[in-house]
């Protein structure tokens, strides 16, 4: 491979938090910086070096601004789209039994035009301060949670050729939010775009079926990764005291729900589990609603009250980094949180690929998993050894969680083999392996 380094930017609405495309950026950004490369970010948010970050606030997709056209383009709300229309007299001379909800505001398509612009001309500034070389697109052309943004790159990238790598998390035919919406235009030119200079990457096969037969684009798979060559350390003295903060006594068992607490992570199931097993057990959650609203947060609640189940949030205690609360209670990482759990519970509908399922491997600990597509299709046929149940608690997903639980020595043998698995699969070494393939393919040369 040729040995020169290469600037690289990375562009998304966000790089920043512990959601699913900011850490997978960060495992991408650590390999191709182990290659030589040098990495930079534009992001609406970012949490990185500031020498190496161009922020545009507007990027971000809850920007006030970005928050406004999503409404109207997703609100598939009747009343919406007549407010909209109402405000502008010049429709009013128009033929009015065309309207719908499918039909764009005029104001919204100027609004959309001129953020787009700002952003490209913010693009072309990016690429000249750190003399970039090589794009990577983190999800901003695949999930349409910023139209002008989406636009923007791919008017750019068609202006100027860059060879770029478009990594794709989040298709909008994959969210039911998207599917009415007065912006059909605009998501079949950017989401994703079909450009010469553009390698499209998706996490999934059943992804890289989809982007093939919708927009006729071949897609390589990457799928996300953890260091599974270098194992964890051991819990410290600091963690000793996890199971005792979150008010988990003897004789207790400790159930984690590594996740945010949106409807797609089916929490209802892991609530539901702990009332049949019948067992002294807590159920914590890691994270917070985040994005997305607190109506199934509420729901959560609502349900554990109603099954007498005892479920504690705990995104206050469970951050990125290591500190202390407010009131003086200790903060930990989510990776000081995972040895002490005696069951990982990961019951969701929809995935991506499944960040906490590998998180759940690399820590050694049992697993109960819904059998979603992406975890049927390209992570169970490696031979994972899991507990999992089709889209609800069987009786025998009952019998098969007790007898784990009690018999720890089996539940220790299946995640030996499950992290030998997860490092011939999904390891930085695979990872490595790909990305230098695929930037020996944007810059011309063997690898």
């Amino acid at each position: 491979m040729n040995p020169s380094s290469h600037n690289i930017g990375f562009i998304s609405t966000r790089f920043a938090g512990t959601d699913g495309v900011s850490l997978e950026t960060q495992k991408w950004v650590t390999v191709l910086e182990r290659l030589g490369h040098k990495c930079f970010y534009f992001a609406g948010e970012c949490d990185r070096n500031a020498d190496q970050s161009y922020v545009v606030p507007e990027a971000y997709y809850r920007h006030p601004a970005i928050d406004e056209i999503n409404h109207m383009a997703y609100s598939g709300s009747w009343t919406v789209m007549k407010e909209a229309r109402a405000s502008h007299p010049e429709m009013e001379d128009l033929h009015k039994d065309f309207f719908s909800i499918y039909v764009r505001p005029p104001q919204m398509t100027k609004r959309i035009n001129e953020l787009k612009e700002r952003f490209k001309e913010e693009l072309y500034k990016y690429a000249r301060k750190f003399d970039l070389e090589i794009l990577v697109v983190e999800n901003a052309l695949t999930i349409p949670l910023n139209i002008p943004l989406g636009l923007a790159i791919t008017e750019f990238i068609a202006e100027t050729g860059y060879p770029t790598i478009s990594h794709h998390h989040d298709f909008h035919w994959e969210r039911q939010r998207f599917q009415v919406n007065c912006v059909g235009d605009y998501l079949a030119a950017a989401f994703p775009p079909n450009l010469p200079s553009i390698r499209h990457v998706v996490i999934n096969s059943i992804q890289s079926q989809q982007i093939a037969s919708r927009y006729g684009v071949s897609a390589r798979v990457i799928p996300n990764v953890m260091d599974f060559d270098s194992p964890p350390p051991p819990p410290d003295e600091y963690t000793r005291t996890v199971r005792a903060d979150f008010g988990i006594g003897d004789g207790e068992y400790f159930f984690l729900q590594p996740t945010r607490v949106i409807q797609r992570k089916g929490i209802e199931h892991a609530i539901e589990l702990m009332r049949r097993l019948d067992l002294p057990a807590k159920l914590i959650i890691s994270h917070a609603s985040g994005d997305e609203g607190s109506d199934y947060e509420h729901r959560v609640h609502e349900y554990a009250h109603l099954l007498d189940v005892s479920v504690r949030f705990e995104s206050d205690q469970v951050q990125d980094r290591r500190g202390t609360t407010k009131d003086g209670q200790k903060i930990y990482t989510l990776g000081d949180v995972y040895p002490h759990a005696d069951l990982v519970t990961y019951p969701s509908n929809i995935e991506g690929f499944g960040n906490a399922f590998l998180e759940a491997v690399y820590y050694k600990r049992l697993i109960l998993v819904n059998n979603y597509s992406i975890y049927e299709v390209d992570i169970k046929p490696k031979g994972f050894h899991t507990l999992w149940f089709d889209g609800f608690i069987s009786t025998s997903t009952l019998t098969a969680t007790r007898h784990a639980l009690k018999h720890p020595e089996q539940s220790q043998e299946w995640a030996e083999t499950n992290y030998q698995l997860a490092k011939r699969y999904f390891s930085y070494t695979v990872l490595e392996r790909r990305l230098e393939s695929i930037v020996a393919d944007c810059m011309g040369y063997q690898v």
